[in-house]
């Protein structure tokens, strides 16, 4: 305000602008500051979208995308996590538990590398979010020679696979549905993928098969 006054010709000092003011109940607005945080760095990494310059997969566990999702039970929140397999969209890994941790993430990561045994040089794509980016997973990865990709930032279509499975799972089975506790949740969770999703459903993008069959088919 005071500035404002000295451009317009106005001679008045600061402290009478401030005086003024507060009589008047005017306060000046602050910009806020936002510094980041030192050393949070240490417990996550972020990495570029790999999927942008790689050709479409040829085969099963070449690109993997991965992701989490919430569902109400009784007036608590449970969390999905799943791995999905992007050259036949079959789920390959999934875990499910009362908090959205890296811990989470990770037990649908290794549920995935029992089942699948990928070879050095698979892409594993997720968001940004830091239950992805915890070195927590980030080492898991390592070890086993996968390449982390991630979204662009503010880019949620980048991962699109997986809002495109989360949203037909929760249209088919979730919605309307009131669980009455989280073992009739994962029961009905696992028939759905396992029995319904995985062997049964059919996806326009493999030639209206269903993953199990479209990858018993390219073998």
């Amino acid at each position: 305000m005071h500035q404002a006054l000295r451009k317009k010709g106005i001679r008045v000092g600061r402290k009478r602008v401030e005086r003024l003011m507060r009589e008047a109940s005017l306060v000046g607005r602050v910009a806020k500051i936002y510094r980041r945080v030192p050393g949070v760095e240490r417990f996550y990494q972020r990495h570029k979208n790999l999927r942008l310059n790689t050709p479409a997969p040829t085969g099963v566990n070449q690109q993997w995308v991965a992701d989490l999702t919430y569902i109400k039970v009784r007036q608590e929140w449970r969390y999905l996590a799943v791995v999905l397999d992007v050259y036949s969209r079959k789920v390959v890994g999934w875990s499910l538990g009362s908090r959205k941790t890296a811990e989470l993430t990770l037990q649908a990561l290794r549920h995935a590398l029992r089942v699948r045994k990928p070879a050095p040089g698979l892409i594993f794509h997720t968001d940004r979010g830091v239950e992805y980016g915890a070195y927590l997973i980030q080492n898991e990865l390592g070890r086993h020679g996968i390449r982390p990709s991630m979204n662009r930032p503010k880019q949620c279509t980048d991962n699109a696979h997986m809002e495109s499975f989360f949203h037909s799972m929760k249209a088919e089975v979730i919605h309307g549905v009131a669980f009455k506790d989280e073992k009739e949740l994962r029961a009905v969770l696992c028939g759905y993928i396992n029995q319904f999703y995985n062997q049964k459903r059919l996806h326009s993008g493999i030639g209206y098969m269903a993953p199990t069959e479209y990858e018993r088919m390219a073998a």
